[in-house]
């Protein structure tokens, strides 16, 4: 009888720890089950919006942190983007390992503070609900002037030396020539086990802290130009670690090739088995009707293995080379009403970060989402008449609700003559992300939209009950 209740106990543990673990898989971020196009977090569908002024915000001494992450939780912000980064861009930042008296790094040694910034940042951003997506390596950090002062660079650490390790002292040239050797130490490319061993190490150590979290997702690069051998290494890696500690993740590679068609990005949009999610963001580096366009493409290409697209990074600053402000406003309309998972505005210069400009789109989106769920829509272009290009785009779920946006001063036709209800149409004012005015109109004919002014609208439309 004894033995008997100590199988039961044993049996009912068993029982419970499965339970547990599958009630935590229902929490952590992943697609939907009910629509893989976007997220769900805690069990709901959720849509990502950011807006933040830096991409490795686990840097930041916690009296900026605090603040920031405080501004973007009281305007419906919850995304950022956190790059493994540690380039000394602000005067803050430090390396992950530890420097000795003589003045050399050890690579085999850890910066415990560096470590302890990126604990204390997943931590408060998991305390706010703010999903980060994790960019393990930065080819920015490894070339030009960032590389001189690096602790991976020879003449830095007591680990090796330029013939041991097969680095120079010097890679002058912009990244994305992809002439650095840190990544070609894979197997299946240069086999450098010298460097390959401490990298691994150094992936090992950042997923000791953030597979204790469940708000994270998982980008192998920085729009990276490399071979594909060395992001298929990192992804197996990154998920194995994750699988032997019982947690389930998503992985994703980003892509630089600006242009969403090329078999680049097929690298990911092709394995839906390996990239849970796909990153976009380099389709900002387009402007106007070609970048909806190549969204559409990338839904139609995506539609037999839907999964969510994120645009961690926006581009478009009046202050930066990429666009002004008001093709990176455009951007993330276009994105957003393109059914896109994510969308958060880029750093400054490049981007509007945490701004005016930005809290408004990132309010004007929550407001809408108060009245229409994003995750029921779908784009549709071909319902708008009389419409030119780069004029106005459309998401909606037909009958029922119908988002419009004008990216300036525009008059367009939108096809309600299947459906002979009422509508109301709220304008949403996008330059301060609130409502301006409400109307009724009848359906079972083209209504007519304008635009009140040229600064940006979206036109709401819902069945009346």
């Amino acid at each position: 009888m004894k033995k008997l209740t100590l199988v039961g106990l044993f049996i009912c543990s068993v029982a419970l720890i499965a339970f547990g673990s599958k009630r935590n898989d229902k929490k952590r971020i992943q697609p939907w089950k009910q629509n893989p196009w976007f997220w769900q977090f805690e069990n709901k569908p959720v849509l990502l919006l950011g807006a933040s002024d830096d991409d490795n915000l686990f840097q930041w001494p916690a009296s900026m942190l605090i603040p920031h992450l405080d501004s973007m939780k009281a305007i419906g912000a919850n995304y950022v983007r956190n790059t493994m980064s540690d380039r000394h861009d602000r005067g803050f930042e430090l390396y992950p390992f530890k420097r000795l008296d003589e003045g050399k790094y050890d690579l085999d040694q850890w910066n415990e503070t560096y470590w302890n910034r990126f604990e204390f940042f997943l931590k408060q951003t998991r305390k706010r609900d703010i999903i980060v997506q994790i960019e393990v390596w930065d080819r920015f950090d490894y070339s030009r002037n960032h590389w001189s002062p690096h602790p991976y660079n020879p003449q830095n650490n007591l680990n090796y030396n330029e013939s041991e390790s097969g680095l120079a002292l010097d890679y002058p040239d912009h990244p994305g020539r992809n002439q650095q050797p840190f990544f070609f130490t894979t197997p299946q490319q240069r086999n450098n086990t010298v460097l390959l061993n401490i990298q691994k190490r150094y992936v090992e150590k950042m997923l000791s802290i953030s597979l204790k979290f469940d708000h994270v997702l998982y980008c192998i690069d920085n729009e990276t130009a490399g071979e594909e051998e060395w992001a298929v290494f990192w992804a197996k890696f990154i998920q194995e670690k994750a699988r032997k500690k019982g947690k389930k993740i998503c992985v994703t590679e980003m892509w630089d090739n600006w242009d969403l068609r090329s078999d680049q990005h097929k690298r990911t949009f092709d394995r839906p088995e390996r990239y849970a999610y796909c990153d976009i963001s380099q389709n900002n580096q387009k402007m106007g009707q070609v970048h909806w366009d190549n969204l559409m493409w990338v839904r139609k290409y995506l539609s037999s293995h839907p999964r969510p697209l994120n645009t961690v990074k926006t581009y478009g600053s009046d202050s930066g080379p990429h666009g002004n402000t008001q093709d990176g406003i455009e951007r993330w309309w276009r994105h957003i009403l393109g059914g896109v998972a994510s969308a958060r505005f880029h750093r400054p210069p490049s981007g509007l970060g945490l701004s005016e400009r930005s809290i408004a789109q990132v309010q004007a989106v929550r407001q809408i989402e108060s009245v229409v769920s994003w995750w029921e829509l779908h784009p549709g272009n071909e319902l708008l008449s009389d419409c030119h290009e780069n004029e106005a785009f459309l998401s909606a779920n037909p009958g029922e609700t119908y988002l419009v946006y004008f990216t300036g001063k525009g008059d367009v036709g939108l096809n309600l003559t299947d459906f002979k209800a009422e509508f109301s149409l709220r304008w949403m004012d996008i330059q301060h992300g609130s409502w301006a005015s409400e109307q009724t109109v009848a359906g079972g004919e083209i209504v007519k939209l304008s635009a009140p002014t040229e600064h940006g609208w979206v036109a709401v439309l819902t069945r009346s009950k």
